[in-house]
């Protein structure tokens, strides 16, 4: 039955790659990748209506949660991981689920993939309900642990999405929003942890980002719930409350000092000349949007 499945098909073009140069073997992995975008590309619309799925959820207490094993499991958990320090979204409103826990990202323990209750009771012990999002991720598009997980959360109504890289899985076919960039056989058979791997990397970004940018965790593309927690990060802090409220550095750093060190406070304190309870009460009123807060009076 695997093979005929499209990622565990050998690739004619990496097909001597052991007896090429090393150079050549490069540009036969780069030549490969380079299919990647292309693929994810074709996904857009499908990638676009999940991202309008996860935000409305999220912006009605509801959580996105991603679930998969091995490579597609890391990768969730990993997305999952950058969303707090990226936009101060609180812990636990992205969650990444993986085959084998904690324990199953450093050290591979892919046999928990093909137990399907395994997925339910994973899903179960983070007390998902119909208000979430379950995005299951399996390049081969049938994990039965995946799998498992999914159909609970459709037998409650939740919305769930599928990111495979094969078409007509049975994770596409299973879920509400399938998202399916077909990467075809890998540089080295079977390997999903490459080109496959690439494009759920590109998927994840998009889904995350995509849904924090519509809930307005940014101001045009600037990070505005960044929090300055170090050097680098002051700097960023700075460099946004500069550019958005068009006043030097120093100025800036003195917003940010008043502010209680919230870029979006010192933007609206700035902006509409309040002091810091003010523009507090302002964005809260607002949803803590910045656009939102500011448009209300401009």
């Amino acid at each position: 039955m695997l093979e005929k499945i499209l990622t565990e098909h050998a690739n004619p073009a990496s097909a001597n790659i052991d007896s090429v140069s090393t150079v050549e073997m490069m540009r036969i992995i780069n030549a490969e990748d380079q299919l990647v975008a292309a693929a994810v590309a074709a996904q857009i619309p499908a990638i676009a209506r999940a991202v309008d799925g996860i935000a409305a959820a999220v912006s009605n207490g509801g959580r996105l949660l991603y679930i998969g094993a091995g490579t597609s499991g890391r990768l969730g958990v990993l997305d999952a991981s950058e969303c707090p320090p990226t936009y101060n979204v609180p812990y636990g409103v992205v969650v990444g689920i993986m085959a084998g826990g904690e324990a199953a990202l450093a050290r591979a323990t892919e046999a928990n993939e093909d137990d399907p209750s395994s997925g339910v009771r994973d899903l179960e012990a983070y007390a998902f309900t119909p208000i979430d999002v379950l995005c299951g991720i399996a390049a081969s598009g049938r994990t039965p642990y995946v799998l498992g997980a999914i159909e609970h959360a459709n037998a409650l109504g939740a919305l769930t999405i599928g990111i495979s890289c094969v078409p007509d899985s049975l994770l596409s076919a299973a879920v509400r929003i399938p998202i399916t960039p077909v990467t075809g056989p890998e540089v080295v058979t079977g390997s999903t942890r490459m080109k496959a791997g690439t494009a759920t990397k590109l998927v994840l970004n998009m889904l995350s980002t995509g849904a924090m940018i519509r809930l307005g965790y940014t101001y045009g593309n600037l990070m505005v719930n960044v929090q300055p927690k170090n050097e680098k990060l002051v700097d960023r802090a700075q460099r946004i409350v500069a550019s958005i409220a068009g006043v030097n550095r120093d100025e800036a750093a003195r917003l940010l000092d008043q502010s209680g060190r919230s870029v979006r406070t010192a933007i609206v304190m700035s902006r509409l000349g309040l002091d810091r309870n003010a523009a507090e009460a302002r964005l809260a009123a607002h949803g803590n949007v910045v656009s939102k807060a500011l448009g209300a009076l401009e």
